[in-house]
């Protein structure tokens, strides 16, 4: 008689779930859904016309898909396929991104299936043929950027553009979906916000400028350096900030916004590549800096409102 395979232990539910949850990335969940959320009640008016109730549940199931669907997506696919390097990066693990065992990459992308193609349906029945392209436009940039064969995240300067789409384009959706009228002032603010996007990404990409060498990824910072990738990402937050001095009242106000993003990265002005990892202390602080950004913006929205 031949002896039994050994049969894998089963992972128990509940720290499957939790596993899906560390990898959605909850600190972020707001970064995505804030952007559309703003955009559609400015874009709508919601609380001031008979069609509320209709605004209001497209907002809410908005809201709902931009906060945690998309960003396992966007998050959950990058786990899955960036196992190996992220076994090599002590950075992950914890709030800077999740280490999924393999035994549960399968479910990753099963959920995240499960979890987004509903709210997509959901969404293109609720839209029209301008909000499809920019929702398609969003959801390509979230698989692209990790996904086998296409990996946008190893193409310089394209991987800075790709990661600025995750976070510009739920609130271009929100405007298309809300039948905005786009004026130039529209424009600049969605031009500033692209920007720092771009400037974000590519400071984050600083501190791993040497680990991505050794392991042959490519990034903006691998190709033009720790040092010229800072002065990158602060020119671009201070353009950022320029661009919506362009905007009516209270729109400048926001320029504000840029100044603590561009202060963070002036430590490493002068940074080396060998010391770059350093800068982790920088991105650290960068997320703490975008809650006081969220805040600055939302009084420049309600600015915003009063002034319509």
């Amino acid at each position: 008689m031949s002896a039994a395979r050994p049969t894998a232990r089963p992972r128990r539910a509940g720290s499957t779930l939790r596993a899906l949850f560390v990898s959605s990335r909850p600190v972020s969940w707001v970064n995505t859904a804030y952007p559309f959320a703003a955009a559609y009640v400015l874009g709508t008016g919601v609380g001031t016309h008979e069609a509320d109730g209709f605004h209001l549940a497209v907002l809410v199931l908005g809201v709902v898909y931009f906060l945690v669907p998309y960003n396992l997506a966007m998050y959950g696919i990058n786990d899955v396929f960036d196992y190996e390097s992220d076994l090599r990066n002590p950075r992950k693990g914890g709030v800077e991104g999740a280490l999924l065992d393999r035994s549960v990459h399968r479910t990753t992308l099963v959920a995240v299936v499960v979890t987004n193609v509903p709210f997509l349906v959901a969404l293109v029945l609720l839209g029209a043929p301008w909000s499809w392209l920019v929702l398609a436009v969003s959801v390509f940039a979230v698989v692209a950027y990790s996904a086998p064969g296409l990996r946008f995240k190893e193409r310089p300067f394209l991987d800075s553009l790709t990661s600025s789409t995750h976070f510009v384009s739920p609130a271009v959706y929100g405007l298309t979906l809300a039948g905005a009228h786009w004026t130039g002032s529209l424009l600049a603010v969605c031009v500033s916000f692209f920007l720092w996007g771009v400037a974000s990404h590519a400071f984050g990409a600083v501190q791993d400028v040497e680990a991505d060498r050794a392991g042959g990824i490519g990034s903006v910072a691998t190709v033009i350096g720790a040092r010229a990738t800072v002065r990158l990402a602060f020119v671009a937050y201070v353009v950022a900030g320029l661009v919506v001095l362009a905007t009516p009242f209270p729109g400048p106000f926001a320029a504000i916004v840029v100044v603590p993003y561009a202060l963070n990265v002036l430590p490493w002005w002068s940074v080396a590549d060998a010391d770059a990892d350093a800068a982790n202390a920088g991105w650290r602080r960068f997320l703490l800096v975008n809650y006081l950004a969220g805040f600055l913006v939302t009084m420049v929205l309600i600015g915003y409102a009063a002034t319509r």
